[in-house]
């Protein structure tokens, strides 16, 4: 078998015409050659860090999705899932995984809870993790979101670093903000990357410290145009991530996208390719090839890699996608979940005044970090939702132990009516809604707990909602059908008020303790610099 074109050598950085031969899935040669077709020839792309289960479908409605955008591998955390099911979600995961050809690899959870100030579905232990570094599937310690436990030195945080320094795997980073010498200190103990990073002076700081940054644009979270300069200077220590990339990204493109961005800036070909192919390899010990004789056939044809049209994507020597067609099937995925809530009504979610200034989370248009403001309160006797001054409120209602639901307010989402609401709500997955009347709070609360799991927007009580049956935070349908009912639920929302490109997305980082400034759980409003619960009332 051959392909032939123009091929992009990322090792000697040039590109020529030339013929790629594939025997039993390995390229046994590579030969110059003048009569090739008019595309160009490239190793696959590899997202660098990224959790499937943002993309509310399966690893394998996952699969079919990327690989049309010319990704064959990522580096995948399974914390969303493991929050929910431990140990079981990580197995269903790599088990789901195993039956498409894209290379999916894993990482072992390390924060299982993420922290101890809210109600999740499991605990994955120090022992847990021993276990996980043995598995073949498993290539590093996942992001160590308990920074402070690193800091100081956590006994239990430690343990867990220990096993993947034993087993050799590298440990992913979580520290946004984190500077100076409690930088210092969370470097040393063995952390080597960082997806954080908002400002080109923190990156810069933390590769100086030695770890690579990966750069990401996802869904809610993007960082590309504030760190793209690192490329002039420092190339080799980057990676390409999407994070948390909702299904309708997903259907219009993936690391591709980023690709043809950073060439359309003058960013240098090679930089860019080795980036999201090279550099995650060499980091992870990953088993995908790189367009050399002896590796494997992972290989994408584009027309023009400046705009990275992807015409046809090889896994391990076999077309998985070619002529605008998906090469391969997958079966439905076996539903797996937890979910354990009531029905709620609207004396759950009163909230009687107790003084006359409340706190208030800030929330921003594609930032997952917020900012605690104090207002003003004039409600009378119970403390409401105020359209004019765009305070709303927000509810946390806990799921796997039914205890009764957390009220706080949030301002930046400007909704005029109606509620919105999701068990997509990161790390705990709880249910998460925002809305202006309690009787549509509800409504939409409640549409979650029937279906066990999905998003729900209620409008005067008309309700439209999604199942995600697996998890609660999953579904196993194509990722156009589910891109297409989460876009028409977001429009849905957009029509009641809200103003932010992607409202669901935005929301489910609403509870994202490890997030600074102030953020709520199942428990009540939380203070990230402070980490600690806080109350509503001033």
């Amino acid at each position: 078998m051959e392909i032939s074109g123009r091929i992009v050598d990322i090792h000697n950085q040039l590109i020529f015409p030339g013929k790629i031969f594939i025997q039993n899935g390995i390229i046994k040669r590579i030969e110059q050659s003048a009569d090739v077709p008019d595309h160009y020839i490239l190793p696959g792309l590899i997202d660098s860090h990224i959790h499937i289960e943002s993309s509310m479908i399966t690893p394998g409605s996952f699969a079919r999705a990327a690989v049309s955008r010319g990704t064959t591998a990522v580096v995948s955390d399974p914390h969303e899932i493991a929050n929910v099911l431990g140990i079981e979600g990580v197995n269903f995961m790599i088990t789901d995984s195993k039956k498409v050809p894209l290379k999916f690899y894993f990482g072992a959870p390390s924060c299982v809870p993420a922290t101890g100030f809210e109600r999740n579905g499991a605990t994955i232990s120090p022992d847990e993790i021993k276990a996980l570094m043995k598995f073949p599937e498993i290539k590093f310690l996942s992001e160590m979101m308990n920074y402070p436990g690193v800091i100081n030195h956590d006994q239990v945080v430690i343990e867990k670093i220990e096993m993947a320094k034993n087993e050799g795997k590298p440990i992913d980073g979580h520290a946004p903000g984190l500077t100076g010498d409690d930088l210092i200190k969370y470097v040393n103990a063995g952390i080597s990357t960082d997806h954080e990073c908002s400002s080109i002076e923190e990156a810069r700081e933390k590769i100086g410290l030695g770890m690579k940054i990966i750069i990401r644009e996802g869904s809610a979270a993007k960082n590309l145009d504030s760190l793209m300069p690192l490329f002039k200077t420092k190339a080799e220590m980057i990676m390409l991530c999407s994070d948390d990339l909702h299904p309708e990204m997903l259907a219009k493109g993936h690391i591709n996208k980023l690709v043809a961005r950073l060439i359309a800036d003058g960013y240098d070909l090679f930089d860019v390719i080795r980036s999201c192919t090279l550099n995650p390899v060499l980091h992870y010990n990953l088993e995908s090839g790189l367009l050399r004789r002896g590796d494997p056939a992972d290989i994408i044809v584009v027309d023009d890699y400046h705009t990275m049209n992807i015409l046809e994507t090889w896994i391990d020597g076999e077309k998985v996608f070619g002529q605008g067609l998906v090469n391969f099937e997958y079966e439905n995925a076996v539903p797996v979940n937890k979910f354990n809530s009531s029905l709620i009504n609207i004396d759950n979610i009163s909230v009687p005044a107790k003084g006359e200034r409340i706190r208030v989370i800030q929330a921003f248009d594609n930032e997952l970090f917020t900012k605690e403001i104090i207002v003003e309160s004039h409600s009378g006797n119970f403390i409401s939702s105020d359209t004019d001054e765009d305070i709303l409120k927000i509810v946390v209602k806990d799921r796997y132990f039914d205890s009764p639901p957390a009220v706080g307010f949030i301002k930046g989402f400007g909704l005029k009516r109606g509620a919105f609401a999701s068990s997509v709500a990161h790390d705990s997955h709880n249910i998460i809604c925002i809305g202006v009347s309690d009787e549509d709070i509800v409504c939409a609360v409640n549409e979650i707990v029937k279906l066990k799991g999905g998003l729900a927007v209620c409008d005067r009580g008309e309700v439209s909602s999604l199942q995600l049956k697996i998890a609660g935070i999953m579904s196993d349908q194509p990722c156009e059908s589910v891109a297409s009912d989460y876009e028409s639920l977001s429009g849905r929302v957009q029509s009641m008020g809200c103003n932010l490109s992607a409202p669901f997305m935005t929301l489910s980082f609403m509870a994202l303790l490890v997030i600074p400034e102030l953020k709520i759980s199942d428990s009540g409003l939380f203070d990230g610099n402070k980490f600690c619960h806080v109350p509503v009332f001033v």
